[in-house]
């Protein structure tokens, strides 16, 4: 069991090393632009499903009440929140349609989509994927394996190029803790973490 726990936590390590060794360049991209955004008014708009759908919630309330005191809150929504609104969505129209249709009242250019999958192939993210393009958001994705459909679809694609979930997710939860904490270094504050 001892050499089971290290052997997993080796591959993590190596998963993200390897993977922030190729992306730190355009993490460094993306954290710039959502500066802009924010500074600009821009509203951050976060989706996934399953755990997933967790990591956006936890990506939304980073940006929105920081834990560190003297960072500024920036606006962040998490979409799969709403379980009356994600419901009533998915009941009257299609499951596909719940982070789509939600984007099309809330978003505006300006605006920003991450949306979180560890396979990238989700109907209800490639559809807010589309539909936040066609609004002119900034369009984000964090994905696994090979990445799916919104490799083609986000602006920014993260890939994380493993098979294993628990390896993405891993990955995916430091990924998302550095950019919150780049955006607000890039917006001018110290660099305490």
């Amino acid at each position: 069991m001892k050499e089971a726990i290290l052997r997993k936590a080796r591959e993590s390590a190596e998963v993200k090393e390897r993977f922030f060794r190729v992306e730190a360049g355009r993490i460094e991209a993306l954290v710039r632009v959502m500066a802009e955004r924010f500074t600009g008014g821009g509203r951050l708009y976060c989706m996934g499903n399953g755990g997933s759908a967790t990591d956006a919630q936890h990506v939304a309330v980073e940006f929105f009440h920081p834990i560190i005191e003297k960072r500024k809150p920036l606006p962040a929504l998490a979409l799969a929140a709403d379980q009356a609104l994600v419901t009533a969505i998915s009941n009257d129209r299609d499951f596909a349609k719940v982070f789509a249709d939600q984007l099309r009242v809330l978003g505006k250019p300006g605006d920003m989509a991450l949306a979180i999958s560890t396979s990238g192939h989700s109907p209800n993210l490639v559809q807010a994927m589309e539909a936040a393009r066609d609004l002119g958001l900034l369009t984000i994705a964090f994905a696994g394996k090979d990445g799916g459909r919104l490799v083609e679809l986000a602006d920014y694609c993260f890939v994380v190029p493993s098979f294993s979930i628990h390896r993405v997710q891993e990955t995916h939860v430091a990924l998302y803790h550095i950019v919150w904490d780049l955006v607000h270094v890039a917006l001018g504050e110290d660099d305490v973490i």
